[in-house]
């Protein structure tokens, strides 16, 4: 296998995780801090590989969470394909910011997409605005390490040359 099918199937890989990891049955306390997995994992393959995993990507692993999660099918799309888009535009100084400078950032990314799917589902006539809706987004953040070292390791280990 060539080395751009290994980075293709690491990538898929760690999205399917990702998915997996939003998706698990938890009691509805850890349910509404169950940060959005696969958009941390978006953002992380776009900070690394833009020229691999870019917009077009972030949109169709969107459309694979609308589908998997049942909303309206392209809100996720629309909302990866944003950050997507920051990501890669501005990729090459985001990624050599230390930890404590990206930590904000990925606040940002979160906050501004939470605030995304508010608006679409306030269209449709259902807002479901409380404190406890904005709690992924904190989570998320704190779960930002554990995905640059995790996505990280496997990078590494199963992509030693880039």
């Amino acid at each position: 296998m060539t080395l751009d099918t290994h980075v293709y199937l690491l990538i898929g890989f760690t999205l399917a995780l990702a998915l997996v990891l939003r998706l698990l049955a938890l009691p509805q306390p850890l349910l509404q801090l169950n940060p959005d997995w696969v958009l941390l994992v978006v953002i992380y393959w776009c900070l690394t590989f833009p020229e691999r995993f870019g917009i077009g990507s972030a949109w169709l692993t969107g459309l694979w969470v609308d589908a998997a999660t049942g909303p309206l099918l392209g809100q996720h799309a629309l909302i990866y394909a944003l950050a997507a888009y920051c990501c890669v535009r501005f990729h090459t100084r985001l990624r050599v910011f230390p930890l404590s400078q990206q930590l904000p950032l990925i606040l940002l990314f979160l906050l501004s997409a939470q605030l995304l799917l508010f608006c679409l589902e306030a269209l449709r006539g259902r807002p479901l605005l409380s404190w406890s809706y904005w709690l992924p987004c904190v989570t998320g953040t704190l779960a930002w390490p554990l995905v640059l070292t995790g996505c990280g390791f496997l990078k590494r280990r199963h992509l030693p040359t880039l």
